[in-house]
């Protein structure tokens, strides 16, 4: 019994070593893996380009038909600059229905109901990781600063101004739609009022370029200068002529 018991003893405590091993070295290798980084989204919102719903601002000197035209225009440039911007995840919420602007890639959900602030809250809320919204307002956009405000090593937030008071882009490490509820839409402080919501939360909010969007038909000619080889730019050219023509 006395030597049963004493192998028996030994048996345990060789097992017992070698589980304790075992698990430190799994513990060991769970320590040194790299965790894996949340996916990111890249959203765009924007209007199906129908004439007479988009860019009526544009109405006069062009046409709804042209202003529409116009609007796809700079829908198409700017999907191409994202679509070329690296992503986990990209996203189309849009108001309407999807057309052959599309491109390939892109997953299209509809834009919820309530006022902007609403809408962009719920486009945020969709995304479990780190998020980048811009509009369909911006075809001068670059593939390298949508790049940048997609990396949130240093910051927590990223705030694109508009000339006009707005933003165009808006970049949550952690998104969360309380931040844009209740900011008042399409007024000069727009803004002014988003930022301040970022910065009150505490976050290291970093700031991209100012860039001009397109409201107006003044903002058109500025925006179709500042990036002639896109698309926008093609169109804007094509409407110019013929305004000259007829007059």
């Amino acid at each position: 019994m006395t030597a049963l018991t004493t192998a028996a003893t030994s048996t345990l405590t060789t097992a017992t070593i070698a589980t304790t091993a075992t698990t430190a070295t799994t513990a060991a290798t769970a320590s040194t893996t790299p965790t894996a980084a949340p996916a990111t989204t890249l959203l765009v919102i924007a209007k199906e380009p129908v004439p007479g719903r988009v860019k009526t601002r544009l109405t006069p000197p062009f046409t709804p038909e042209q202003a529409a035209a116009l609007a796809e225009a700079a829908l198409l440039d700017t999907l191409a600059v994202a679509a070329a911007t690296p992503a986990d995840r990209h996203l189309l919420v849009l108001d309407g229905t999807p057309g052959p602007w599309v491109p390939p890639g892109f997953e299209v959900v509809p834009q919820s109901g309530g006022g902007l602030d609403e809408r962009l809250a719920a486009a945020f809320a969709a995304c479990p990781g780190p998020a980048l919204l811009i509009g369909m307002d911006t075809p001068q956009i670059t593939p390298d600063v949508l790049s940048r405000a997609l990396v949130f090593d240093a910051h927590d937030a990223w705030f694109g101004p508009a000339a006009d008071g707005g933003f165009w882009a808006l970049g949550l490490a952690a998104p969360d739609p309380t931040l844009l509820l209740g900011v008042p839409m399409s007024v000069p402080e727009t803004g002014a009022v988003q930022y301040a919501r970022l910065r009150a939360a505490g976050l290291r909010t970093g700031t991209l370029p100012l860039l001009r969007d397109v409201d107006t038909a003044a903002d058109a000619d500025e925006v179709a200068a500042l990036a002639p080889a896109g698309r926008f730019a093609a169109r804007h050219r094509e409407f110019d002529v013929r305004s000259a023509v007829t007059r």
